[in-house]
């Protein structure tokens, strides 16, 4: 009796897996939707793989043609296809002498426009050099550099230096009715201007801030008329400055020679 006592005793009831209701038309909605963007992004891939067959060039032209920016068959067959060959073009076009910056974007299905912003020249660096407003030497061996702009030299790497200096007195000379005409920085550092008059501004390597705060001040004013009979104003002195006059000029008897004698008090300070 035992043993059918046993065997008859049931075992409790387990847990059964049941699967989860879908909710069909939720579904075939998501199911649409990833399908219709699948099929988009088919249709891009197809349309971006198409042969480029126009190129356009758009930018105010005056240093660079468009047919210059166009010339590079191997670089445009390589600008078809993608952003990144896309990039490629655009430094392409970026390396050419007069661009200062571009945008390259595909026109579906099969043209590229190419924006193209030139460079401004502010002023020549040395004797063939073109330096921009931001003062980065951008073009080197130039054969017709503008005669109009202002001259800038310095040792190679300093032609932002030298450029932020020009910048910085050019606004205020005007002002005095004067232009600079050059500026040079030599390897030791010394500092020089000339102006448009002709007058050559010795400013040397030590505190040229305050030499030229001194000029503004008075030497403008001292060559203001005589500009024709003054070869250089040396600034290089501590508390004045000294007078060079035209070999076939003579200074006059009072001022502006008196008047320099009297600001120059102590010896130059530097070479």
């Amino acid at each position: 009796m035992g043993w059918l006592r046993k065997r008859n005793r049931r075992k409790p009831a387990g847990r059964r897996f049941e699967l989860p209701e879908l909710e069909w038309p939720r579904a075939g909605r998501v199911l649409g939707a990833l399908a219709a963007v699948a099929a988009l992004a088919a249709l891009l891939a197809l349309g971006l793989d198409q042969p480029v067959r126009a190129i356009v060039i758009d930018g105010q032209f005056q240093r660079v043609s468009a047919v210059e920016v166009g010339a590079d068959e191997a670089a445009l067959d390589r600008g078809a296809r993608g952003l990144l060959d896309l990039d490629r073009l655009r430094e392409a076009v970026e390396a050419l002498a007069w661009v200062d910056r571009a945008r390259v974007q595909r026109l579906w299905p099969d043209r590229i426009r190419v924006e193209v912003v030139e460079q401004q020249a502010a002023a020549r660096w040395g004797e063939d050099g073109l330096l921009n407003t931001r003062g980065e030497l951008f073009a080197t061996g130039v054969r017709h550099v503008p005669p109009e702009l202002p001259r800038l030299d310095g040792p190679p790497g300093t032609e932002w230096q030298v450029a932020q200096r020009y910048l910085a007195i050019q606004g205020r000379l005007v002002e005095q009715g004067l232009r600079v005409a050059a500026l040079s920085m030599d390897p030791r550092g010394a500092w020089q201007m000339r102006l448009s008059n002709g007058v050559t501004v010795r400013l040397g390597r030590r505190q040229v801030d305050e030499r030229m705060e001194r000029f503004m001040q008075v030497g403008a004013q001292v060559i203001a008329g005589r500009a024709a009979d003054i070869d250089y104003i040396d600034m290089r002195y501590s508390n004045g400055f000294s007078i060079g006059w035209r070999r076939d000029r003579k200074p006059p008897r009072t001022s502006p020679a008196a008047m320099a004698r009297r600001i120059q008090g102590d010896d130059r300070t530097d070479g």
